[in-house]
């Protein structure tokens, strides 16, 4: 791609944006597009379409909207559902009004059947209902992927949704009510060893599996998608590493990161959500594809940043 290109970033402050603008600023691209929630608010559709007339972005990743883990999506799914819905068409309109060349929509794993076939693959998504617990949140990724579909088959556009599973890294959210699994277990189980706590109490039974891929090798997927021939390319595409843990191993692994010497409790009595989430990137990695990051090392850099970033978090 000509590095004079511009590309807009929705939610550059994000866990995955801020990656994407990371991985574009070190290849060399001059012309990133960034505005945060208090210039431009996504789900207002005049500000979008004013803000794609004004900026005439060539290519448009969008990873903004509203996230977050299994307590949020049970108290606000209206929420959910609402803000994601809007956003996505906000962008996906004005983007094939100004003639963007290229658009990233990022959905995720959870729009996947509860009960579907392991590794999952891309021909499975609407077999089946997602996992309850995700459902208002599943069901807005899903809509945002029928919109690239049918923007494509109406007007030519390429708008390509992408499903990563669970990604990590900096710039996450840590909140243990709204953040997702990783990063709230690492601030649940950082904040025990600060309180000398001899247990910490988590969720569940620690029995569901989870894969995880580190934000930056999520960063270069993408960018591959887009310097590829995308006209004739079999969309969605899965990202996903392989590195797959149940919630039980990968609370002893980030006990282990953090130094933690007390004693990890389950409390069975609250949702687990799906029992296993592993997806098949076949696709993707025909591009040319592979994660670079091993889980431990991002893992570290992950509890690194975290500790460096939160002023109540350092030792």
């Amino acid at each position: 791609m000509n590095k004079d290109i511009k590309i807009y970033i929705a939610g550059h402050r994000g866990l995955i944006g801020s990656a994407i603008y990371s991985e574009c600023h070190s290849r060399g691209y001059r012309n990133l597009i960034v505005k945060d929630h208090r210039e431009l608010d996504l789900t207002d559709s005049h500000a979008v379409e004013t803000f794609f007339e004004n900026n005439r972005p060539d290519y448009v990743f969008l990873a903004a909207g509203k996230v977050g883990g299994i307590i949020q999506n049970q108290e606000t799914p209206a929420d959910f559902l609402t803000e994601n819905l809007k956003i996505q068409l906000n962008v996906i309109e004005s983007a094939q009004k100004f003639s963007v060349k290229k658009l990233i929509l990022f959905g995720s794993s959870c729009m996947y059947p509860r009960e579907c076939l392991q590794a999952m693959s891309e021909d499975m998504l609407l077999t089946a209902k997602p996992e309850p617990t995700s459902l208002p949140y599943a069901t807005a990724k899903l809509a945002g992927l029928q919109l690239c579909d049918a923007f494509n088959r109406q007007y030519g556009t390429q708008f390509i949704s992408v499903i990563p599973n669970s990604v990590f890294g900096p710039f996450d959210n840590f909140d243990p009510k709204s953040g997702h699994v990783l990063s709230a277990l690492i601030r649940r189980i950082h904040e025990a060893k600060q309180q000398q706590l001899p247990y910490v109490e988590l969720w569940g039974t620690g029995s569901p599996r989870r894969e995880f891929v580190f934000s930056s090798d999520v960063a270069k997927a993408v960018l591959t998608i887009m310097a590829s021939d995308t006209e004739q390319l079999e969309v969605p595409l899965n990202i996903s590493s392989g590195d797959e843990y149940s919630i039980k191993e990968l609370s002893e692994m980030i006990q282990a990161t953090v130094g933690y010497d007390g004693e990890i409790r389950w409390d069975t009595s609250k949702p687990d959500g799906a029992p296993r989430k592993l997806l098949d990137s076949t696709r993707l990695r025909k591009l040319g594809w592979q994660p670079e990051t091993s889980f431990l090392d991002g893992l570290k850099e992950t509890y690194r940043w975290y500790k460096e970033s939160y002023s109540d978090a350092s030792d």
